[in-house]
């Protein structure tokens, strides 16, 4: 016998729950879709944009596009067939005429130095369309660079629509004229170096934070709630300040005649100033100040939720206080420790105003070319392969940073 609910609809009570379980999902969705469309149009396309750029590849098809489609069929081991030079010259003429030359100029041109000028020359020489079968010898007879298979290879390997060009480029590699993967050449490998920079002062950031925000943040978790509180405050204080007035609060500071060289030649401790600023040292001070909350707040929260029973069972159990720190309370602590870190470390490898003020030349991280490309030299396909690069990095460490959460999380924190 069917179980029916005493309405005046008859309706059975399995559908009713359905029904009501289905109005409760709706409403928890249209609460949940400001947010959603607030993070689709802020954050997921911008980046999905930075990364469509990094491969995005129209400027030579458009300019050029009979040359594009005559050189599909190219093997690159010789020249090319007298059609793809009638073609060029077609092309270049009409692009010419269209003002669109410049746009594919700029593209080939930081493939083969130099190739802004020979297109511009080229249009310039080119006052008619060469007669059939006469192509190769008026444009090699221009510029003897069209008789070279760099020329029209490079033409080929921006002939697009998606390249990989940006993305070598940003690992200091790049296509030969064979098509093949090989190591720029040593004096156009710049970001490799770059990269292992940045990486290398966000862990050196990220490791002093750690030292310097572990202590107070155990202070912190050990005080009663009422001084606690107050410490706290002065952990905060530095996110009611803009970031640029504390980089420019740390110029004063650290510079020849600032207050701490200054301080130090009162004191005796010193006989002439010490650089400080403008260096690697400056760069670490500077960040440090600025990241460690990041580090301190984290450890504050794992700290606060492990009991002191813990140690207080340890010691009864006669482990010296050292040793029950490091067997027991120390690895409750690695969630806060992995979740600082990881924090820190990702803002730390993105960082561009505190390097570019206090910084010297050789210490500016990779965020100063990518912001260099955009604005300066407007080079969006490199920045935007750079930005890709970093991004990756940063989500390898957060899959690296999950799976240790989730080891630590199935081992438990505290060993036997």
């Amino acid at each position: 016998m069917a179980a029916f609910v005493a309405t005046g609809a008859e309706i059975p009570l399995k559908r009713r729950l359905r029904r009501a379980e289905r109005t409760r999902q709706l409403k928890a969705l249209g609460l949940v879709v400001p947010l959603l469309a607030f993070l689709l149009f802020t954050f997921l396309v911008p980046i999905g944009g930075m990364l469509w750029r990094s491969v995005d590849d129209w400027e030579v098809g458009k300019a050029l596009p009979q040359t594009v489609v005559a050189l599909k069929a190219w093997d690159g081991k010789d020249l090319p067939s007298e059609a793809a030079y009638a073609a060029l010259a077609s092309d270049i003429r009409r692009a010419t005429a269209d003002r669109t030359l410049a746009v594919a100029a700029k593209r080939l041109n930081y493939v083969v130095n130099g190739y802004r000028t020979l297109l511009t020359k080229t249009g310039r020489a080119l006052k008619e369309q060469p007669a059939a079968g006469e192509a190769k010898a008026a444009l090699t007879g221009i510029d003897p660079a069209w008789g070279e298979r760099a020329t029209w290879s490079a033409i080929k390997g921006a002939g697009g629509p998606v390249t990989d060009y940006y993305l070598l480029a940003a690992l200091d590699m790049q296509r030969n004229l064979d098509g093949s993967i090989v190591s720029a050449p040593e004096e156009q490998s710049i970001y490799q170096g770059i990269f292992l920079r940045t990486f290398g002062i966000g862990l050196g950031v990220t490791l002093t934070c750690l030292i310097l925000g572990f202590p107070v943040a155990y202070l912190l978790a050990s005080l009663p709630p009422k001084q606690s509180n107050m410490l706290m405050i002065f952990v905060l204080l530095p996110f009611w300040t803009s970031l640029l007035v504390r980089t420019c609060a740390w110029i004063v500071l650290l510079q020849d005649q600032g207050l701490i060289n200054d301080g130090l030649r009162w004191l005796g401790i010193l006989d002439h100033p010490v650089r400080l600023i403008f260096n690697r040292t400056g760069v670490f001070i500077a960040m440090t100040h600025v990241l460690l909350p990041f580090m301190i707040l984290p450890l504050y929260s794992v700290m606060k939720a492990i009991s002191p029973a813990y140690m207080r069972a340890a010691a009864s159990l006669g482990a010296p206080p050292a040793v029950a720190f490091v067997r027991i309370y120390l690895p409750q602590t690695l969630p806060g420790i992995g979740a600082g870190g990881l924090l820190v470390f990702i803002l730390a490898i993105g960082y561009y105003i505190t390097p570019a003020l206090v910084g010297g030349a050789g210490d500016q991280m990779i965020s100063y070319f990518i912001a260099f490309y955009t604005t300066e030299t407007v080079n969006w396909g490199l920045a935007s392969a750079l930005g890709a690069v970093l991004l990756s990095a940063t989500l390898v460490l957060a899959v690296v940073y999950g799976k240790l959460v989730h080891g630590t999380a199935t081992t438990g924190g505290v060993k036997n």
